[in-house]
């Protein structure tokens, strides 16, 4: 069975964050984590971002993501949450 993960990223972003944003995406993808990343408005502020991952990576794919937040200085802009 797989598990969903969402993450929460802020609108406003400048070039840098957009750049490092892409390349987070990219990387889940092209690890394998995932196929396909839906985008979703949630309000004015944050879009949400959801993608299914198998069960067995779920949380090497969170470790994963973590570190590259904490990588790139990201805090501020996107967070991690499981549904």
């Amino acid at each position: 069975m797989d598990k969903a993960i969402k993450l929460k990223v802020r609108k406003e972003l400048n070039a840098q964050q957009q750049q490092n944003i892409i390349k987070l995406k990219g990387s889940l993808i092209s690890r394998g984590y995932t196929e396909i990343i839906h985008i979703l408005d949630q309000d004015d502020e944050f879009h949400i971002n959801s993608f299914e991952t198998p069960l067995e990576t779920t949380n090497e794919v969170q470790e994963f993501i973590t570190a590259f937040i904490n990588k790139e200085n990201l805090t501020d802009t996107i967070t991690i949450f499981r549904k």
